[in-house]
């Protein structure tokens, strides 16, 4: 079975994207699965550890069982992403507990989320995973700069943190992060935010975010790995598509998947919800991201 770092390095040579489709509430799995099957598109299925906390995707064992009932390793993959060192209520997180229960229960890669740490901080915890992940044959993502979103309380001005590029991935310290730390996949900040986890904002639409491609270039050819974006929900399709030739080769989506089971359990059942989400992933994955049958460009490479 071609594994999961390399079907990432596939795609970030052919130019095409793999989303990785966020599980908040453990019925999602199955349609999430199904949609990426039918469209003949490949995907990862991953859960962060907030979603078990603050979401209803109960562990990391719950979120494994579900997968492994529709499980289509020509289609899928389980991926495990936020672990934080520092979480988004700034309380210390144990990470190597997490990471070993994840590769122990059969996960496929992980992240390590070491950005609210100063840069030599963030390079010695996501070297320790690395390592930890390499061991056992697997890829490991990491991230720097600041991804907002997450945090409590509400963001700054939207246009005031773009234009100052404030808390963007830096290209001098991408470089040195990457070659020091051994991550496989690095998530940038490039304009992308997350969106909101706080109960009083989840409903809501998600601000519109803008990328800078021309800053995401410059981390392209200083770090030469695939870069993965966070916060894909809601960003437009012209400034995905640029980002896709310019190195983004993994972009998460939550909200609009989640938002869209959420819509359908409020107006119907738990039955409504997964037909929600079928529907939007693969209007996401035909219409947005254009990679309908990527899963055979795959094959061919094995």
């Amino acid at each position: 079975m071609i594994g999961t770092k390399e079907i990432i390095d596939i795609a970030w040579k052919k130019g095409f994207v793999i989303p990785a489709f966020n599980i908040p509430y453990l019925p999602m799995v199955k349609p999430v699965v199904q949609a990426v099957r039918d469209e003949n598109s490949f995907a990862l299925i991953q859960v962060a550890r907030l979603e078990w906390e603050k979401f209803k995707s109960g562990s990391l064992e719950a979120v494994r069982d579900e997968y492994k009932k529709w499980e289509d390793t020509d289609h899928v993959r389980l991926h495990l992403d936020h672990v934080p060192v520092i979480d988004e209520d700034n309380l210390t997180v144990d990470y190597i507990s997490i990471i070993n229960r994840a590769v122990a229960l059969g996960y496929q890669s992980v992240m390590i989320d070491g950005s609210r740490l100063p840069l030599e901080a963030n390079i010695l915890a996501t070297k320790a995973v690395c390592e930890l992940a390499h061991q056992k044959g697997l890829p490991c993502e990491a991230e720097l700069g600041t991804v907002l979103g997450h945090e409590s309380g509400p963001l700054p001005p939207y246009e005031e943190l773009f234009e100052s590029g404030k808390g963007f991935t830096r290209v001098d310290e991408a470089a040195f992060f990457v070659q020091n730390s051994g991550c496989d996949w690095l998530s940038v900040a490039i304009g992308n935010i997350h969106g909101a986890i706080s109960k009083s904002a989840r409903g809501r639409e998600k601000l519109h975010a803008r990328l800078n491609i021309e800053h995401l270039r410059n981390l392209k050819t200083v770090t030469n790995i695939p870069l993965v974006l966070h916060g894909g929900s809601g960003i437009e399709k012209a400034y995905l598509m640029d980002a896709i030739k310019n190195g983004i080769a993994k972009i998460n989506v939550a909200t609009e998947i989640r938002q869209a089971y959420e819509r359908g359990i409020q107006h119907g059942s738990v039955e409504a919800g997964r037909e929600e989400v079928y529907l939007k992933t693969r209007e996401l994955i035909r219409n947005l991201f254009e990679i309908t049958g990527t899963a055979d460009l795959i094959k061919s490479e094995r």
